[in-house]
């Protein structure tokens, strides 16, 4: 017999279930957060749950808010159970169930005036994102905020009723300004190099189309501390919810499942105050960057190195992936010898042994993370965690098969089949033009390079030309496994 989620029922859970030891009524709001996915709830919230049954900092309960269609589902799938969700953490040697209460409301999404009165209420002191590496309306390519965006130039002409993420922060923050309240700090957790420049760049950029002037404020008052993120969290299906129910007796419309590693590495810059994070974990520093840039290279990037192989080899699950001795013997040679070598020191960081950390949690049989998670969005993730490290080596004079042949297995991955003749179905923004493009780039590879948003710079090198185009043709002609035996062989 299950037992269903609420704050009512908390005390009848099983024994084995995790339960808050502080009282969800007694958390003020102190942080208003953007995007309540399965990531967030299994990282800024969990180490805000931690810091709460210390018995401190209680003034810093979250609060959601939302502005796809989505975020409304969500919204009452939690509303439903009193804002709790059980965080399941698990690998190959355990697994636990405990249920997380540092949630104590979720504003609707579209219901634009009390979003910004919330934001503009002084108690409020953060403002957090997870709005996914394709939400900071960047150019891909250039990394650069595009002020032209539709969306970017429909808040600009009317600001009060804005309907992006960052014409909220901006409305709450002028709000603020002109009620003589200090701003909040604006604190991004998404998988982006210098995220928190790239979100002061959205909100100012956003601002200098209203004013030059608003712009210059939000500049100088604003905190944007960068961050570094990290804990492999894969979405929540039926399967999920099923073995929460059959093996802790809980019914939560929407657990999360995640790895017990997590990690975050914050920059110490809040003016506004600050939860006391250090207590649970959280590494403050000056300078997040070279922690950010080894993850977003040797994690993600390792991710979407062996995303597009596997599915081009009908492989569903990536602890499947690291079980096949050519995905896995792949990401090694790649990592060791082209991705790690260019990566500038972290202090106190030996490479080797966070690579061989990496390779311990793809490999956890226990995640049930999917391929097709990893295949996703690849528009916004091959420009951010590949194609630098590939322009970084060209820029070098070093060698570049490996990760050419990254792309190359993206390619073929958008041409929508795998080798098996099965569809690749896949989320992606540009979905549809890159199967048109990637199905041009059977006969002529550099139709593919030619989306010069995505590539770059990178796209137009005559060496990185020649080394995708000849590595697609074998993609095409032998399939990925071969074309992954002759790259281990050293015959591509």
């Amino acid at each position: 017999m299950t037992v269903k989620l609420s704050k009512a029922t908390l005390q009848n859970l099983p024994k084995n279930v995790g339960v808050p030891g502080y009282s969800q009524s007694g958390l003020k709001a102190g942080i208003i957060h953007f995007g309540i996915g399965n990531f967030h709830r299994a990282h800024q919230a969990v180490y805000l749950d931690e810091l709460f049954n210390a018995g401190t900092d209680h003034e810093w309960g979250l609060v959601g808010a939302g502005v796809l269609a989505s975020d409304e589902t969500m919204r009452q799938k939690l509303q439903a159970q009193d804002w709790l969700t059980t965080v399941v953490e698990q690998d190959s040697g355990h697994r636990t169930a405990h249920v997380t209460a540092s949630m104590i409301d979720y504003l609707q999404p579209g219901d634009t005036a009390n979003i910004i009165a919330r934001l503009a209420d002084p108690e409020i002191r953060i403002v957090s994102l997870t709005i996914t590496e394709g939400g900071y309306f960047i150019d891909p390519a250039s990394g650069v905020f595009n002020p032209q965006h539709p969306a970017i130039v429909s808040d600009a002409a009317n600001i009060k009723d804005p309907s992006t993420v960052f014409g909220l922060i901006l409305a709450g923050l002028m709000r603020r300004r002109d009620e003589g309240t200090a701003p909040f700090t604006v604190m991004s957790c998404d998988n982006i190099p210098g995220n928190g420049h790239v979100t002061c760049d959205a909100v100012s950029g956003l601002a200098a189309v209203i004013d030059p002037n608003l712009a210059q404020w939000v500049k100088d008052q604003v905190a944007f501390p960068n961050s570094m993120v990290d804990r492999i969290t894969p979405a929540t299906t039926d399967r999920e919810r099923g073995l929460l129910a059959t093996d802790f007796g809980v019914e939560d419309n929407w657990p999360v499942f995640c790895e017990p590693f997590k990690q975050w590495v914050l920059e110490d810059h809040f003016p506004a105050g600050r939860p006391a994070l250090e207590k649970v974990g959280v590494t403050f520093v000056k300078d997040v960057a070279p922690y950010e840039l080894m993850k977003i290279r040797i994690l993600n990037g390792g991710h979407a190195a062996i995303a597009y192989p596997a599915s081009l080899m009908d492989i569903h699950f990536v602890h499947e992936a690291m079980e096949e001795p050519l995905i896995r013997d792949f990401l090694t040679k790649l990592e060791r010898e082209e991705i790690i070598p260019v990566l500038p020191p972290v202090p106190g960081t030996s490479f080797d042994a966070y690579f061989d950390l990496i390779v311990r949690r793809f490999s956890n049989p226990k995640i049930g993370d999917t391929i097709q998670r990893l295949c996703q969005d690849g528009s916004n993730r091959q420009p951010k965690f590949i194609l630098p490290t590939t322009a970084d080596r060209l820029k070098a004079g070093n060698g570049i098969t490996g990760l050419s042949l990254v792309s190359a297995l993206w390619c073929r991955f958008c041409a929508g089949t795998t080798d098996s003749g099965k569809p690749t179905n896949y989320l992606d923004a540009s979905a549809e033009r890159l199967k048109v493009e990637a199905l041009k780039a059977k006969d002529d590879p550099k139709a593919f390079l030619a989306m010069t948003d995505i590539f770059g710079e990178v796209g137009t090198s005559p060496i990185f030309v020649e080394s995708f185009s000849r590595i697609l043709r074998i993609l095409w002609d032998k399939g990925a496994r071969e074309t992954l035996t002759l790259y281990l062989a050293d015959k591509l």
